[in-house]
């Protein structure tokens, strides 16, 4: 098979436009790789400078979603049942064993409820009432106050 001087020409010219293009590429990346130990001890250090920059860098950015994390759970934590005042009593002068009790239950707001029981010998009464940021709308009694503020003061349930 023979080729006609046009054919070779055009063959002659594309591979002329390929080895240029090869070298263009090869122009426009940097030097040779080499690995960190084969580089002077000061680019090793610059390399490694950089390098402990960005981990910085990450730990900062991983530091701040913790923090933020942490804001929201204790917002959310806000809300549930945290403290809790127990006031145990005779509620009347012929009845021992301080079977009546006050308990007030409330949330990191100061909200919540305080629950009285008063016992007697032939009956039990219940009462519930609401607590508004340590207070209530409704007269508290001695030891009704005296549970709302045991559980104001008082430690977190969760860490007791």
């Amino acid at each position: 098979m023979t080729l006609s001087p046009q054919v070779l020409t055009l063959l002659v010219l594309v591979a002329i436009a390929l080895a240029a293009f090869a070298l263009l590429i090869l122009a426009s990346q940097k030097g040779p790789r080499r690995s960190p130990e084969a580089l002077p001890a000061g680019d090793r250090a610059v390399i490694r400078v950089e390098e402990h920059e960005r981990a910085i860098g990450r730990l900062r950015q991983e530091v701040a979603a913790l923090a933020e994390a942490d804001a929201n759970l204790r917002e959310l934590l806000r809300g549930p049942l945290q403290q809790v005042g127990l006031v145990r009593y005779d509620a009347f002068e012929d009845m021992g064993g301080r079977l009546s009790f006050s308990l007030a239950l409330l949330d990191g707001t100061g909200g919540g409820v305080v629950v009285t029981s008063i016992n007697g010998r032939s009956d039990t009464r219940c009462y519930a009432k609401p607590v508004v940021a340590g207070a209530s709308e409704h007269n508290l009694s001695e030891e009704e106050a005296e549970a709302i503020r045991r559980a104001s003061a008082g430690t977190p349930v969760a860490a007791s």
